[in-house]
């Protein structure tokens, strides 16, 4: 017997013996191994209005529990104010601008692709590699082409609007397949969708006891939309509470960490899809349950600046797995590393709605530019679409006059291109600086931030949308693409306006466990072929 086959069987032995070792201990409940579990408790569209942050009106002990046994970050705020351009950001740890995943629901066709950059790996897949369990319970929302099973071990749905989807996996079901990496969705926000919103709500927060930020009416609609929205914490409260203790119940919390957060703010005026402190700010609190292994003392508060892009690193770095060079994210442990003096956010394309804004957030000032000052705030979007009463109530009381100066300025036909706000002194951000020769060394210090940013990533949002991904947007929102860029599609595709419409209510379809490859929905010309679930050509 040679040298190499000797080599080769000892190797082979250390291997059984270590696999064998690691499986008595997990046998045993033993976690000897340095890897710990991390959980995201991942929410939608919920802003920072919870006891814990000083909220008087809401009743969320759950969470608050968990800020006691971590560290509560004040002052986080997200790569995007929707879903997915914000989701696409965090799962890569880069800003989705740097890869072209900035407009929103990219990549739902064979066409309109868009594919991550060569080497570049998916946090999840991170973890898969360094030998963990990776699931998602509930939606991915990645504006990136991607075979779910190299990021995730579950099965999946898919939509051809909407995109994947983990079949939700119970959480019994992990004792045994640690260490896990797994996110869990919840519907934050989105809990008002719910037939039975008002059924779930045990106790309903006094409406009369409402104050809404100046930028906003006091009229009934609005009132009750956020009232709605606390109502809603209080529902995701006790689901937390669920979550928590299921993981407590099958022994699986105590060598775990886990991180509660949102993509994004609330659905309201001047919040949800633009760039003010209300659409970007969420909370981030991260608490860690390991025995005897925790570095954060328990009932912290970080004011720290932070960006929506350092979860994913800092749960690779709690992991012990190296970040790659890459990745624009951050380790928030890391002592080593000067806190953000600045985060940048972006806004392109929401739904059919075309726009381009970017911002810079200190913990002093907040920078806007507008690049596509020609069209107002209030351009129609998916909420004109889906007939919301609260911005029909805020259109109407600025056709009949009824707003006041702070109120109105959101709905004025035009808008400045830039924008500055001193946040300490004007927290709302209703004082516009940009003109006020006192601030004007600091609007050219932001301006020249923003200005070297998108030099240095090849922001991709100064290209403007290929027609691919236009096109889509046309078939299914119809006339209510109003933004010139439609036109020239209109005249090239005569039939294809609206005609996708009805996948807005499609149902989800099971990808079959043998599928391999990336389900897309075709389309050829202005013909609409019906999606199938196959691989993509491209892969």
């Amino acid at each position: 017997m040679n040298l190499k086959i000797i080599f080769q069987l000892s190797l082979a032995v250390t291997f059984l013996f270590s696999c064998k070792g690691d499986k008595m201990d997990k046998t045993k409940g033993n976690h000897t191994s340095d890897k710990p579990n991390i959980v995201w408790i991942y929410l939608e569209d919920t802003a920072p209005l919870l006891g814990s942050y000083g909220a008087a009106l809401v009743d969320t002990p759950n969470i608050d529990s968990l800020a006691t046994r971590g560290v509560l970050y004040k002052n986080v705020f997200m790569p995007a104010p929707v879903c997915s351009a914000s989701r696409s950001s965090i799962i890569t740890g880069m800003m989705s601008t740097s890869f072209g995943a900035q407009n929103h629901h990219s990549s739902r066709t064979t066409e309109s692709a868009i594919y991550l950059p060569e080497q570049a790996q998916t946090i999840p897949e991170l973890f898969k590699g360094a030998g963990y369990f990776t699931f998602n319970n509930g939606k991915d929302d990645y504006n990136f082409v991607y075979d779910r099973k190299d990021l995730y071990d579950q099965e999946y749905v898919y939509h051809p609007l909407y995109g994947k989807s983990g079949e939700r996996l119970d959480l019994a079901s992990l004792k045994g397949k640690e260490p896990f990496f797994g996110q869990i969705q919840m519907y934050g926000g989105k809990e008002i969708f719910n037939s039975k919103f008002k059924e779930n709500v045990a106790s309903p927060v006094d409406r009369s006891q409402i104050k809404l930020p100046p930028y906003l009416p006091h009229h009934p609609a609005i009132v009750e939309e956020y009232a709605n929205h606390l109502d809603a914490i209080q529902i995701t409260d006790e689901k937390v509470g669920e979550i928590m203790g299921k993981l407590r119940e099958n022994d699986l919390l105590k060598n775990t960490i886990v991180f509660f957060f949102s993509d994004h703010g609330m659905r309201l005026t001047r919040n949800k899809q633009f760039l003010y402190d209300g659409g970007l700010q969420v909370p981030l609190i991260i608490a860690d349950f390991r025995e005897g292994k925790s570095k954060i003392q328990n009932g912290s508060v970080n004011s720290d600046l932070i960006a929506g892009l350092d979860l994913g690193t800092t749960a690779l770095a709690l992991a012990k797995i190296p970040i790659p060079e890459n990745m624009e994210g951050r380790d928030i442990f890391n002592a080593s590393i000067d806190p953000r003096e600045f985060v940048i956010s972006t806004r392109d394309r929401c739904d059919f709605t075309i726009d381009r804004i970017r911002s810079v957030r200190s913990k002093e000032f907040k920078y806007i530019r507008n690049f596509m000052t020609d069209r107002p705030y209030t351009q129609p979007t998916y909420m004109d679409f889906d007939m919301v009463e609260f911005v029909g109530v805020m259109k109407q009381l600025h056709a009949e006059g009824k707003l006041n100066e702070a109120q109105d300025r959101f709905m004025a036909a035009v808008r400045p291109s830039e924008e500055l706000y001193d946040i300490n002194a004007d927290p709302f951000e209703l004082n516009n600086l940009a003109q006020n020769p006192q601030y004007s060394k600091v609007l050219e210090k932001y301006r020249s931030v923003l200005n070297q940013w998108v030099l240095e990533t090849d922001d991709k949002g100064q290209y403007g949308e290929d027609e691919a991904g236009l096109k889509f947007m046309l078939g299914i929102w119809g006339k209510d693409c109003v933004n010139p860029e439609y036109d020239i599609l209109r005249k090239k595709y005569p039939n294809f306006e609206g005609s996708l419409v009805y996948l807005k209510s499609e149902a989800s379809k099971k990808v079959e466990p043998d599928f391999v490859g990336t389900p897309l929905f075709d389309i050829e010309g202005d013909q609409l072929v019906q999606f199938s679930l196959r691989p993509n050509d491209a892969e």
